[in-house]
């Protein structure tokens, strides 16, 4: 049976591709109905798909004999592989054939080939790349984490907007908290692209309906502070990798106690349940990926190391995407926000 949406997964992204992605490929069509677009080397994926019982499920090969390794040079792979399995991918979404792209593999050429195949949207100086973070109260999107490490206050008011839009299209949040990562709750802290960034903020929420709560610190991220957090990509990077090792290390050091000595294994056993969905709550293979905000198209850039698990949330997050229009909707925003400082700049107003 035909399934109504169809996603293109890079079949070869990713340190465990092509096992993993196909085998997540396989999860997604069974559990969440969704057609998948395997784009990759045909006799690999066709070899992986066999483990598997696929009678009914939506699973189609664009074959390509092109890959981009993890160490290449963004750009320059995304200009001379022209068939690679992620650029091909994306431009199954531009023409579309499917509502959206998914690629585990080199992030940067992810990034590289959705702005030369789908380029941006009216209105937007840079997309964004942001990451889903579990708190005390639920979940936090931080953006930019990695893809514009150096921005102007222009650039950052725009990825409020984008991750207001996201936050409640996907997380069905309403008037989601926007917040100013910055090194004190005072309008006066920060550096220069903060504080300015601030001001912007603060006069153009009301016309952009954003609710914007001011600065936040660090420590309020996993405490749940706000839903949305802004930040440049350097500063998010840093915040991502730092959040990312200090689960890894939590959860290790956990497990590590409860088998310590027998009482602790037997009260461990009463919190299996427990600790079951904590550990759940702190997996990056829940959320999949995030979308590259600001392209004109959907665009999922998930973790280098994904899992099966983590490949099946990301095609159910690049359909959800599609479906809630949130592309229509940051385009919505931003001409409220009306044309930025940099492109009049380019237009020379």
């Amino acid at each position: 049976m035909e399934a109504k949406v169809r996603v293109a997964l890079d079949a070869m992204g990713g340190d465990y591709a092509p096992g993993a992605t196909v085998q997540g490929a396989v999860e997604a069509a069974r559990e969440y109905g969704i057609g998948v677009q395997l784009v990759g080397h045909e006799e690999q994926i066709r070899a992986e798909l066999a483990r598997y019982d696929t009678h009914g499920l939506d699973l189609a090969i664009t074959p390509t004999d092109e890959v981009i390794a993890m160490d290449e040079h963004p750009a320059t792979a995304v200009r001379r592989k022209k068939n690679a399995s992620l650029v091909v991918a994306l431009e199954l979404a531009r023409s579309g054939q499917v509502v959206g792209a998914v690629s585990a593999g080199n992030s940067g050429a992810m990034m590289a080939a959705s702005l030369f195949v789908l380029k941006r949207i009216a209105g937007v100086d840079r997309p964004a790349l942001g990451t889903v973070m579990p708190t005390r109260t639920g979940t936090t999107l931080v953006l930019d984490v990695g893809a514009n490490t150096d921005c102007k206050p222009e650039y950052l008011q725009q990825f409020a907007l984008m991750g207001a839009v996201y936050m409640e299209r996907i997380f069905h949040i309403n008037r989601p908290r926007v917040a100013l990562l910055a090194n004190g709750e005072e309008e006066t802290k920060g550096n220069q692209q903060v504080q300015e960034t601030h001001r912007l903020l603060k006069e153009s929420a009301p016309r952009l309906g954003l609710n914007f709560i001011g600065n936040i610190e660090g420590r309020d991220i996993p405490a749940g502070a706000a839903e949305v957090v802004v930040c440049d990509g350097f500063v998010g990077n840093v915040v991502l990798k730092l959040s990312e090792g200090l689960a890894e290390t939590l959860i290790a050091m956990l497990r590590s106690q409860m088998t310590s000595n027998p009482v602790n294994t037997l009260a461990a056993a009463v919190l299996k349940p427990s600790l079951k969905q904590l550990f759940k709550r702190l997996d990056y293979a829940e959320y999949g990926g995030v979308p590259l905000l600001g392209v004109n198209g959907v665009a999922v850039i998930a973790h280098g190391r994904s899992n099966a698990k983590a490949i099946k949330n990301a095609l159910r997050v690049a359909r959800e995407t599609a479906e809630q229009g949130v592309v229509t909707a940051i385009a919505e925003g931003l001409a409220r926000l009306g044309t930025s400082g940099e492109q009049r700049a380019e237009a020379g107003v």
